[in-house]
């Protein structure tokens, strides 16, 4: 009872079976699901069910969900339970709607293999920070977005209505334009309904917005993001050299 315990909190051996798990699900979206995909996406299921269940014993019940994994860890494993009724309910009698929740949430335990890649609380810690930094910048840009699409929208609704037919389209062409996706397909669509000199001051008018909103502005953006991620990293390796600095004072009085 001991070995199978240690198994089932053997964090190797919940990895494999995750793995295994996901190429089950991978098989299942190329609709190769026979009856052993199905019994190897139960037992996977199952095994969850009782790791979860080991660890609510060991660790006790309020400890296990104290921990973020483990939240995210029994989220998952309790949203799988229905793969295991529907493997024993004649697929006839279930809704289409139910069978595509159904496999969302298959797939969605692969996330459970998040926590076993090394340093990924620093990583997320890290980008929780660089969210914090630049939430202002990311908010600035898409109001830029929101504005311009607005005014595209009143200029070039009859002309493109494809692009900036409604706000919506609009505001969607406009940052498709900010992230250099198919950008010159637009003003050629524009220019395609008008005169030769406004398609010029049209295709001038947006190599300008592609210039302010996706290079210079997206470059901002990231660096801003990539800077701000990092520089928890860079505390670190300040307050160490602070550190090596000051026994190198101490070595130097001691030795004077």
């Amino acid at each position: 009872m001991k070995n199978l315990k240690n198994l089932f909190l053997n964090e190797k051996f919940i990895l494999s079976v995750i793995m295994l798990n996901a190429v089950v699900i991978f098989l299942q979206s190329f609709n190769m699901d026979n009856i052993w995909i199905q019994i190897t996406d139960m037992i996977c299921t199952l095994i969850f069910i009782v790791e979860m269940g080991i660890k609510h014993v060991a660790l006790g019940v309020k400890n296990y969900w104290k921990s973020r994994w483990n939240r995210l860890d029994g989220t998952l494993v309790i949203l799988s339970i229905p793969s295991i009724i529907a493997f024993f309910s004649p697929i006839s009698m279930m809704d289409l709607s139910f069978l595509m929740i159904l496999r969302l949430l298959r797939s969605l335990r692969f996330l459970r293999v998040l926590h076993f890649f090394p340093n990924i609380g620093q990583v997320i810690k890290g980008f929780k920070l660089a969210i914090r930094e630049s939430y202002a910048i990311l908010l600035c840009f898409l109001l830029l977005i929101v504005l311009f699409g607005l005014i595209n929208c009143s200029l070039f609704k009859d002309m493109a209505p494809m692009y900036f037919g409604t706000p919506l389209k609009a505001i969607y062409s406009v940052f498709r334009v900010c992230t250099v996706e198919g950008w010159y397909e637009i003003p050629d669509a524009i220019a395609a309904a008008t005169s030769p000199t406004i398609a010029t001051l049209v295709r001038i008018y947006f190599s300008l917005l592609l210039l302010a909103g996706g290079i210079i502005g997206m470059s901002f953006i990231n660096s801003i993001f990539v800077d701000a991620m990092v520089a928890d990293n860079n505390d670190d390796v300040k307050a160490k050299l602070d550190e090596i600095e000051k026994k190198i004072d101490e070595i130097s009085s001691k030795l004077k």
